[in-house]
């Protein structure tokens, strides 16, 4: 019998599934390097909000003098931490976490966004995000899909093996109201443990790309979306006063 158990709580299941499955954590840090560094040049610091298992803070590494990681799950950053024991890691709510420094560029990743329920708490959370940037510094931000962009019915299915551990996984994707709701089954086999299968649920808001931008503006950022093969629903960049828009 399936158990409902979300994978942000089996982070190690997560963290080889989208590495076994291909995701290109090091592109997509060379494109978040890239957009920085065309608005910041020398930015040195960097905060990633919502950093999961650190993947992408492991990569952003080489090229930051420093990078600092947030999330919301422990499972989450228990992992990064095994994979990454030099990063510095924070557990906390996009919304309302602090740290008591600013940053040369702040990221949220991987349409993590999404997860917030309304536009006030998207208004929140790019506030506190802007909050934390230093002057001149870019904030950037990779939405959920648009409205007008969602596929209602979708399916995705994949299967990957990592040291030995099978993970499959099938999605089924719904519309509900302004949110898209995501039923997950996945079934895992390892030699030492057997076959276990549980289940996941994601619902992510579908905010318009206006919503997002109202959101930067009332933070004092000047929003650019970017289009880029990479990150399919696209990135949002605000840049801080003191900086180049």
């Amino acid at each position: 019998m399936a158990t409902d158990t979300g994978i942000y709580q089996r982070a190690d299941i997560y963290h080889d599934f989208y590495h076994g499955r291909g995701k290109d954590y090091r592109a997509e840090a060379e494109l978040v390097r890239d957009l920085v560094r065309e608005r910041t040049p020398d930015a040195a610091s960097l905060l990633d909000v919502a950093c999961g298992t650190g993947a992408h803070l492991r990569e952003l590494a080489g090229s930051f003098g420093e990078v600092v990681g947030v999330d919301l799950a422990p499972e989450m950053l228990a992992v990064a931490e095994r994979h990454n024991p030099e990063l510095q890691l924070h557990q906390g709510d996009m919304r309302d976490f602090r740290i008591d420094r600013r940053f040369d560029a702040v990221t949220c990743m991987f349409s993590s966004a999404g997860y917030l329920p309304t536009a006030a708490d998207l208004d929140r959370a790019v506030q506190n995000l802007a909050d934390h940037l230093a002057p001149g510094g870019a904030l950037l931000l990779e939405p959920w899909w648009f409205p007008e962009n969602f596929l209602p019915g979708w399916v995705g299915a994949d299967v990957v093996t990592v040291d030995g551990r099978t993970i499959a996984r099938v999605s089924h994707t719904v519309r509900q109201g302004g949110a898209s709701r995501m039923e997950v089954h996945y079934t895992v086999a390892a030699p030492d443990t057997g076959i276990e299968h549980f289940t996941d649920t994601h619902v992510m808001t579908l905010f318009d790309r206006e919503t997002y931008e109202t959101a930067f503006r009332r933070a004092g950022l000047t929003p650019e979306y970017v289009k880029h093969d990479l990150v399919a629903p696209g990135i949002f960049v605000g840049t801080a006063e003191g900086g180049r828009a």
